[in-house]
């Protein structure tokens, strides 16, 4: 999977950061989600390597203005591109349809694609797609927000051909039906499995992207072993009793959450604008002392997993 973070600011857009929105990319297809749409995101697509057109899927944490308000617009703007546009899938909490269809109705928007709408009501599975499975769980926020959790299905073993070699089993249309793992007699009389010259299955990638949420553990359930955790950390430390009344989590929350749920990375987004360059930096810089694999998201750049 490729990530772009078209948005990495929290409540309002600044001079250098939008607000949420993440482009998911996947490496085997043009398949193209979008997670979160604020205000300005599809300003934001001019500026990413990346069409609008190729979206199949919007993946909504919550309701929240700065996650949503930049949803009619983007919808109406990929009408635009004319047929090359698809149906597009909408994932949300409950009122996600209500907000869409009564903003489309009322500016007498008009689609050139048909929307599917998918309101989550419970933790679990989202949605299953032929690339990956999305499962989500309700986080810790003032209004239902919910983290998702991408999945990508697990890679069959390779064919150790170099094992086959050195037990004399040579090439031949045999090893069509070793790689199957089936069981056959050579011509010197010998039987194989072959099973025994498949690899470990290597399993798949799990990316978690959270909403906004202050401490919890569904967020380290959901998380547990992922190999990229996308986080908010709209506060620092010192800024904690703020964090703790909005819903919010702070750098050093986001650390935590990471290190209890063994990610092998982590990804702090939804910066609040109080803080500068130098400060931002000084907050990397602790996190970085915690778990070493952490970057701060900014606004276009890519991740891959």
């Amino acid at each position: 999977m490729n990530l772009i973070f078209l948005g990495t600011g929290a409540g309002a857009p600044s001079r250098k950061r939008n607000v949420s929105g993440i482009v998911v990319r996947f490496d085997q297809s043009r398949e193209t989600w979008l997670v979160d749409c604020g205000e300005g995101t599809q300003h934001q697509f001019l500026r990413a390597p990346v069409s609008a057109a190729q979206v199949t899927h919007v993946l909504l944490t919550h309701l929240h203005g700065d996650h949503v308000f930049g949803l009619p617009g983007f919808l109406s703007s990929r009408s635009l591109q004319g047929g090359s546009c698809t149906a597009l899938t909408i994932v949300g909490p409950k009122g996600a349809e209500e907000f869409v269809t009564t903003t489309l109705r009322l500016s007498q928007t008009k689609l050139g694609y048909g929307l599917n709408f998918v309101e989550l009501a419970k933790d679990g599975l989202a949605f299953d797609h032929p690339l990956a499975r999305v499962e989500c769980a309700l986080l810790n926020h003032p209004v239902p927000c919910y983290g998702y959790a991408i999945l990508l299905p697990d890679k069959p073993g390779r064919f150790n051909v170099e094992k086959a070699i050195a037990d004399g089993i040579l090439h031949g249309p045999h090893y069509g039906l070793l790689k199957q793992g089936l069981t056959i007699t050579l011509a010197d009389g010998r039987t194989v499995d072959g099973k025994a010259y498949i690899d470990p299955t290597v399993p798949g990638k799990k990316v978690v992207i959270l909403g906004d949420t202050s401490a919890c553990q569904a967020a380290v359930r959901l998380a547990e072993g992922a190999d990229l955790l996308i986080h908010e950390a709209t506060f620092s430390p010192a800024d904690a009793k703020l964090a703790a009344v909005s819903g919010h989590s702070t750098t050093l929350d986001a650390v935590q959450t990471a290190l209890a749920a063994r990610v092998k990375a982590l990804a702090l987004t939804h910066i609040s604008a109080r803080y500068d360059d130098e400060k931002t930096s000084a907050l990397l810089a602790e996190a970085k002392s915690l778990l070493v694999n952490t970057v701060l998201a900014e606004d276009l750049i890519q991740l891959s997993v």
